[in-house]
């Protein structure tokens, strides 16, 4: 795994984002660096499409953590 690598992972999905948090969380460890935890997956949705509905919030979250621990990924690369 590499951080290209990881930045490429799709957050399409639940189990994509799960996947991405995972692979994310294990290549940081093998790194020494710590990551703050993930969002966690929605459990409120209603399944109806509602606009705003809690996985747009899910998806965003999760792309803010990603660039914040590819960021921090790459800085401890760059040390």
């Amino acid at each position: 795994m590499s951080i290209e690598s990881l930045a490429r992972m799709p957050l399409s999905d639940g189990p994509c984002a799960l996947a991405f948090f995972a692979e994310a969380q294990a290549y940081a460890a093998q790194c020494g660096v710590a990551l703050r935890l993930p969002p966690p997956e929605p459990t409120t949705c209603c399944g109806r499409g509602c606009n705003g509905c809690v996985w747009e919030g899910f998806f965003a979250a999760a792309m803010f953590w990603r660039e914040d621990a590819l960021q921090a990924l790459r800085l401890a690369k760059a040390l």
